[in-house]
């Protein structure tokens, strides 16, 4: 590249797609970069799980109340069995 910017490391690229992960050719081309990328096991992390984010995630995704299933809810005891 011009300008004195970085390019892309495709030595480097290529021998981790081609020999790391063992990819043919074509498989290696046929990626974008953040399909690559994932299977380096490259890129930004997760945020860390505090008090925090489980609060955000809590509020955002409630858990459904267990009655609200009626394949989850306690039996009532009213159900007989035709065989006695």
């Amino acid at each position: 590249m011009t300008g004195g910017q970085a390019g892309l490391d495709w030595a480097g690229l290529m021998r981790a797609g081609l020999q790391g992960l063992r990819l043919h050719p074509d498989q290696f081309w046929a990626l974008t970069p953040a399909e690559l990328a994932l299977m380096l096991g490259i890129g930004p992390a997760s945020p860390r799980m505090d008090r925090d984010r489980l609060a955000d995630l809590a509020a955002r995704y409630p858990d459904a109340p267990a009655a609200a299933d009626a394949s989850l809810a306690e039996p009532t005891g009213d159900h007989r069995d035709d065989d006695t």
